[in-house]
C-alpha cells in the first residue's frame, strides 16, 4: 500500500509541474501576442509641399487601435489634428497618415487606444524637423512666341501694254481734232448746196469796184463843172 501511495504522489507532482509549465508557457505566449504601446511609433514627414504625421503599428496580434493626434503648445493641447483614425497592426507594420501643414520644431502628442490593453501616448512626443516642407516650384509658363505678320502675297508683275507695231500705228487713222473755226451759217450751207457759193465772192468784188469807179467819175465830173462855171 505504501508503495502505491508513493507512486500516486509522484504522479500528482509530475502532473502539477507539467501543468505549471504549460501555464507559464501560455502566459508568456499571451504576453508576447498582447498589444503593447512599444509597438507604435510616429514621425513628421513631407510629401512634396504637404506635411503629415505618420503613425506605424507593428502589433502582430492585429488588435484594432484608435489613433488621435494633438498639436502641443507649452505642454497643453492646442488643437486636434483631423479626426481619430482606426488601425490594425501587423508584423510588417501598418501606417495611418494625418495631413498637417506642420511648422518647424513643432511638437505633437500621439495617443493610442487599443481595447483594454493600451490607453496611453507614444513617447516621446513627435518633434517636427527644423526645416519646413519644400514648396513645389510652380513652373513659369513659357510666353508664347508672338506670330510674325505673314508677308503679303507678292502681286504678279503688271504686264506692260504692248507697243503697237509700225503697221498698226500707220493703219490706225488719227483722231479728228476739233477745229476752232466757226461752223458755216445755215445760209452759207444752203448756198453751197445750190452751187451759188462759188461765184458770190467774185460778183461782190466786181460790184464794189464798179461803185468805186462810178463814185470817182461823179467826183471828177462835178469838179469840172465847177471849174467851168467859175471861168
Amino acid at each position: 500500500m505504501s508503495i502505491t501511495r508513493r507512486n500516486a504522489r509522484r504522479s500528482v507532482r509530475i502532473l502539477g509541474v507539467a501543468s505549471a509549465s504549460v501555464a507559464l508557457v501560455l502566459g508568456v505566449t499571451n504576453t508576447a501576442l498582447a498589444c503593447n504601446i512599444r509597438e507604435f511609433s510616429a514621425e513628421a514627414t513631407c510629401d512634396g509641399s504637404k506635411g503629415a504625421i505618420v503613425v506605424t503599428d507593428k502589433d502582430p496580434s492585429g488588435t484594432p487601435a484608435t489613433i488621435t493626434v494633438f498639436l502641443e503648445n507649452n505642454g497643453a493641447d492646442a488643437k486636434q489634428v483631423g479626426e481619430p483614425q482606426e488601425i490594425k497592426g501587423s508584423k510588417k507594420g501598418t501606417t495611418v497618415s494625418f495631413s498637417e501643414d506642420w511648422k518647424p520644431n513643432a511638437t505633437y502628442r500621439v495617443h493610442v487606444k487599443a481595447g483594454n490593453q493600451v490607453d496611453e501616448d507614444i513617447t516621446p512626443n513627435v518633434t517636427t524637423p527644423s526645416t519646413a516642407c519644400k514648396t513645389e516650384d510652380t513652373p513659369t509658363p513659357t510666353p508664347s512666341a508672338t506670330p510674325s505678320p505673314s508677308k503679303p502675297e507678292s502681286t504678279p508683275p503688271t504686264s506692260e501694254t504692248p507697243t503697237p507695231s509700225g503697221s498698226e500705228s500707220t493703219s490706225t487713222a488719227p483722231a479728228e481734232t476739233s477745229s476752232n473755226a466757226p461752223s458755216p451759217a445755215a445760209g452759207d450751207s444752203n448756198l453751197a448746196e445750190t452751187g451759188a457759193n462759188s461765184n458770190t465772192g467774185l460778183i461782190a468784188g466786181v460790184a464794189g469796184a464798179l461803185v468805186v469807179v462810178g463814185g470817182g467819175a461823179v467826183f471828177f465830173g462835178m469838179r469840172r463843172r465847177g471849174s467851168k462855171s467859175g471861168s
